[in-house]
């Protein structure tokens, strides 16, 4: 346990103060009991609701299923069916413009996320009996998450996994060493089988690839491509730039500073590690700060008062986190892989690590981020401010971390990301050609 780690109050501490005597067991058993409570007050009529929803489609799927696969449909999803984002959506615009012969729709968690998408894309929200049939026909499927287990990986179809970040946190069958995360994650022989279904994993850069092959061990090939949402940011001119911060609301002059916290599997609610009023006035007038929560948790909730003031715009809501990263001038960040994004931008940033050894001890990492950071690392909130105040987050030596950390993990993007994967797996170019 990390020197000054106080768990969490509730039923959580419990589980931390469980898993530190040792007692897994009982851990297991808390969390199995904690879920079926949790499951039997919950409201009848609304799990009803839920199952009834589903029932007609699928019950359907297994007829579907004994229909010829279309070669010529594509599924894709992005985070669970949230919207239009992430690799998915940038490989679907390509895939528009390079194989129009086939066809795409878009999976959706609702009706809301569906009217979200852009004009002409076809949204199918998931568990509908249109759901289950597109599930069951497509040639291709493409999602930065894994489809639920019941869907059935026919032959002949084909699975691109693409991801949705950089790995710095321990993934996969690598986090079997860090019970709490590996007990959320659920059973590694499922997770096994879900990636016994990829035919294609896309890889951002070296170290991922290295990470992938040993976090999620199968027969897929791997797309050494780079990341096909950072095109984005090689396609974007300065006009671009400038209507994208005119439309966030970014003040005329004002240094934009993105604030883009991860998510802590030891934390349930947002709760910024960084005072943000306090951060606001300590930056000055010069700079205002975009927040962008975790999408596990809210917004600016609680920051009404320094939101009114201007110092501080959340975007959390944006659909693009590409759009954001491109409007800002510099990233504050803990252990979100947006920093291995935004590297492709070569603009600061800064690490700010107060809790860094209790999320090394908690997820499990991959490197030390604190030994080889993209920019100047700050530990408390003062150092925080001093780095803004004294220049050093865009001096030399923040310079020069940034290249060296660019030279490891953008090596790979350059705008042609999500080409690569349209020619190899929809137009079947071999991939020495791509």
């Amino acid at each position: 346990r990390p020197a000054g780690f106080r768990p969490p109050a509730g039923s959580v501490g419990v589980q931390h103060r469980l898993l530190g005597a040792g007692a897994y067991d009982a851990f297991c058993l808390l969390r199995g009991l904690k879920s079926r409570v949790a499951g039997a007050v919950s409201p009848l009529r609304v799990v009803w609701g839920k199952v009834a929803r589903r029932l007609p489609g699928r019950n359907a799927y297994a007829a579907f299923l004994r229909r010829p696969v279309d070669e010529n449909l594509a599924v894709f999803s992005a985070y669970w069916g949230r919207g239009y984002s992430c690799n998915p959506a940038a490989i679907h615009a390509r895939a528009r413009e390079l194989a129009p012969h086939i066809r795409t729709v878009f999976l959706v968690s609702d009706a809301r996320a569906a009217a979200g998408l852009p004009e002409g894309v076809e949204g199918v929200v998931i568990g509908s009996r249109r759901y289950w049939e597109v599930m069951a026909r497509a040639k291709y499927t493409f999602n930065n998450v894994n489809f639920e287990m019941a869907v059935k990986k026919r032959p002949g179809t084909v699975h691109v996994q693409t991801q949705h970040g950089t790995p710095l946190k321990r993934m996969g069958v690598d986090q079997a060493d860090f019970p709490a995360t590996a007990a959320a994650a659920g059973p590694l022989g499922k997770l096994l089988r879900r990636v016994d279904r990829w035919d294609f994993n896309v890889s951002s850069n070296r170290h991922s690839t290295e990470v992938w092959e040993r976090a999620y061990p199968g027969a897929y090939e791997s797309l050494d491509v780079g990341y096909p949402r950072n095109d984005a940011f090689y396609r974007a001119s300065a006009d671009d730039v400038r209507a994208l911060r005119q439309r966030l609301g970014v003040p005329e002059g004002r240094i934009a500073v993105l604030y883009a916290p991860t998510h802590r599997d030891y934390r349930t609610d947002f709760a910024a590690q960084l005072d943000l009023p306090a951060f606001c006035d300590a930056l000055g007038d010069a700079f205002v700060v975009l927040l962008r929560a975790h999408h596990l948790y809210e917004g600016s909730a609680g920051l009404d008062e320094v939101v009114r003031s201007g110092k501080l715009i959340d975007v959390t809501a944006h659909r693009s986190p590409e759009e954001v990263c491109l409007a800002s001038d510099a990233l504050v960040t803990d252990y979100s892989s947006i920093m291995f994004d935004y590297a492709n931008l070569d603009r600061p940033i800064v690490v700010y690590a107060d809790d860094w050894d209790v999320y090394r001890e908690t997820r499990g990492v991959y490197f030390d981020l604190l030994a080889e950071p993209p920019g100047v690392v700050a530990r408390t909130p003062d150092e925080l401010a001093a780095a803004f105040r004294s220049g050093a987050w865009e001096g030399p030596r923040a310079g020069a971390l940034r290249a060296a950390f660019r030279e490891r993990f953008c090596d790979l993007d350059d705008g042609l990301a999500a080409e690569r994967v349209v020619r190899r797996v929809l137009l079947g170019e071999p991939v020495e050609r791509l």
